[in-house]
């Protein structure tokens, strides 16, 4: 039998790596349309409730070392997401950042509702209208955190769906409308839609054209930050330029 000889090479850079629910539908392919194909992106599920609730949402926190330790052994990233925009609020974005980083080695942790903060610093937006597709006390604490970062919440809205395999399936038609009634003369600089199973890249600019004002939403955000993190080329300087 043969023996050949062989050669090693690097994986290709940036490193991303993105921790999903495991009741997420929607984010590993939003990522396909918004990362460049040249970046490489490994991907983690974590276990997670079939409906969203704060005590739901909290317990991830039990899981997400574990989840981040199944990425390959010894993989550098340059940075990782952890794609749940409530569960961040409800566990604490330093925590999230913590506990990633002792199951993997990384350089950069970010999460949608970091993501979100720095998409609204990067865009001047310090009024934000939130279309979520949770019940009301789900969203309390992202607004608290928005608060904390100096970005008001005034415009809130709801489809008021718990079950996440509904929520993926939240038809655009209604998620136009809804965003659009919403943010629709209220005092607000953008539009937030909020749940990385929440279907939006489709809606992101018939909303933009009709209210005339910046739309973002957990994935774009998510997407976008990594992409700064890492410094890859050719990112634009506003979230909705990936949509270009």
């Amino acid at each position: 039998m043969p023996v050949f000889p062989y050669s090693l090479i690097e994986p290709e850079r940036p490193r991303l790596g993105l921790i999903v629910l495991q009741s997420d539908e929607t984010l590993e392919n939003d990522f396909r349309r918004l990362i460049p194909r040249h970046v490489s992106l490994l991907v983690n599920r974590i276990p997670s409730g079939v409906d969203v609730t704060p005590e739901s949402l909290g317990a991830m926190r039990e899981h997400m070392t574990a989840s981040a330790g199944l990425f390959p052994r010894g993989y550098r990233f340059d940075a990782i997401g952890y794609g749940c925009t409530s569960g961040t609020a409800e566990i604490g974005a330093d925590s999230v950042s913590q506990m990633v980083k002792q199951g993997c080695e990384t350089r950069h942790v970010t999460d949608p509702l970091t993501a979100l903060i720095a998409a609204c610093q990067s865009s001047g937006v310090k009024r934000l209208a939130i279309l979520s597709p949770y019940v009301e006390v789900v969203s309390d604490k992202l607004r608290q955190r928005l608060a904390d970062a100096g970005i008001e919440t005034p415009a809130f809205g709801t489809f008021a769906e718990p079950a996440e395999a509904r929520v993926a399936r939240i038809a655009d038609e209604d998620i136009v409308a809804a965003g659009g009634s919403l943010a629709h003369g209220a005092d607000v600089d953008a539009l937030f839609l909020s749940c990385t199973n929440l279907r939006t890249l489709n809606v992101i600019r018939p909303l933009m054209a009709t209210l005339s004002m910046p739309v973002f939403s957990s994935n774009l955000v998510l997407a976008w930050h990594l992409l700064q993190l890492t410094q890859a080329a050719q990112v634009p300087d506003r979230p909705t330029g990936l949509l270009e």
